[in-house]
């Protein structure tokens, strides 16, 4: 999986840092941790059926989406999380793996990563992680980037 989320990463122009984590992250906080980092860097890459079809949100770990917002981003009726089965199909990793990069969907991507020069995303398991400049990652996958996240502060 880690590969094909490179490989990816590659053929889109971007170029990622890589890292294994020794463990699983339970919650964008450990993650952060893990890295070094805040959960505010922790890109959360979260799969979403809108009126029928997946799409990626992508998020801080540190900011729960608003489904209002992402609905009225997609311009969508019906929005709602995709199973962990829908997830497989739509992506080919697993809901806990999800990257910002290779599996084809379209993406939104919450506007406050963009403060950022790099973020922490999953690396297609629950173990890897990428560094990647979100404003590339914006670039490359043409994301629509808007507010679709509320601070939980």
């Amino acid at each position: 999986m880690r590969a094909k989320v490179i490989d990816s990463a590659r053929e889109l122009g971007l170029e990622v840092n890589v890292q294994r984590l020794p463990g699983a992250t339970a919650s964008p906080a450990d993650a952060g941790a893990a890295m070094g980092c805040g959960a505010s860097r922790i890109a959360s890459c979260v799969v979403y059926v809108a009126d029928g079809d997946p799409v990626l949100c992508i998020a801080g770990g540190d900011c729960p989406v608003d489904t209002d917002l992402l609905a009225d981003a997609l311009d969508v009726a019906e929005l709602r999380p995709a199973t962990s089965a829908e997830v497989r199909a739509a992506t080919g990793f697993p809901a806990s793996g999800v990257p910002p990069v290779g599996h084809g969907l379209p993406v939104v991507l919450d506007q406050a990563l963009l403060a950022h020069a790099t973020v922490w995303a999953a690396g297609g398991d629950g173990h890897t992680v990428v560094e990647i400049e979100p404003r590339r990652l914006v670039a490359c996958t043409e994301a629509t980037v808007a507010v679709v996240a509320v601070s939980s502060n």
